[in-house]
């Protein structure tokens, strides 16, 4: 079995790189639906589609764990398909999503009060907040929805997207921790650290690799069913110049694939 990753475009190609660096033994497959991004905007029913469009494609390509790199589609889909979707459908096959791994890390380095940037849909879900205080009740959390970053991100517009960030940066200065809680975001890392120089940013790709590798230390079920081959493919349901363009930024020479 493949190793699948699913994000609304191009972002979830900074989780795909984290894993491959981490586990470049195993076998992936990539898949940005680019022809419905951004999912932020969407409503829960769309998102909810969409994923599961992507999540019964990743399955035709022999992928028995696949990730959501999407903090949206993660938000809104991924407990419907760990308790109705698989044990009904796809019962061998476990999905994993980025937010409580994202949790985790920050409460690390967490005092009193935590920022999280997201989509619209994310920030409607209130998930990052529900999350936080199941484990530290007396946590602060400021919440801003940033509609405008993954379009510009995603056009490789990063002009347009240091603006928006320097514009949001100047809500969120007076925080010691802040989440990037969309896949797009550490693509831009480095900027939201430029305008809050005193902020832990906590960006996924800096976590993921870590959290996979011992998630398959302690399910040796799992781990001992993926294929090691070395094998990458990156699939795509809508192509343009700008998608090429954003995705050789992260992997040089990397060939999309039309789905």
């Amino acid at each position: 079995m493949k190793i699948g990753v699913f994000d609304s475009g191009l972002g979830g190609l900074v989780i795909a790189k984290a894993l491959i660096e981490a586990l470049p033994q195993y076998d992936y497959v990539y898949y940005g639906d680019t022809m419905h991004l951004p999912y932020g905007e969407k409503t829960s029913g769309r998102i909810l589609a969409y994923t599961l469009d992507a999540i019964r494609f990743l399955i035709e390509q022999d992928c028995g764990l696949i990730i959501i790199a999407c903090n949206t589609a993660t938000a809104v889909a991924l407990r419907y398909l760990q308790k109705r979707f698989c044990p009904k459908f796809a019962p061998n096959v476990k999905i994993l999503g980025v937010i409580i791994p994202t949790v985790e890390v920050a409460l690390e380095d967490a005092h009193h009060a935590i920022g999280v940037v997201a989509t619209p849909a994310t920030t409607r879900s209130d998930i990052y907040a529900v999350e936080l205080k199941k484990i530290k009740p007396d946590l602060n959390v400021l919440t801003l929805a940033t509609p405008t970053l993954v379009p510009a991100i995603e056009k490789g517009d990063f002009e347009l997207a240091e603006k928006e960030i320097k514009q949001y940066s100047e809500k969120l200065k007076h925080l010691q921790t802040l989440i990037l809680g969309c896949t797009h975001y550490p693509i831009v890392k480095d900027l939201f650290q430029k305008y809050l120089p005193y902020t832990h940013v906590v960006a996924q790709d800096d976590l993921m690799g870590d959290k996979l590798t011992n998630y398959l230390k302690r399910h040796n079920e799992i781990e001992t069913k993926l294929s090691r081959k070395g094998t990458r493919q990156f699939i795509v349901s809508q192509m343009s110049d700008g998608y090429n363009q954003v995705a050789q930024k992260l992997f040089p020479n990397i060939q999309l694939k039309l789905f």
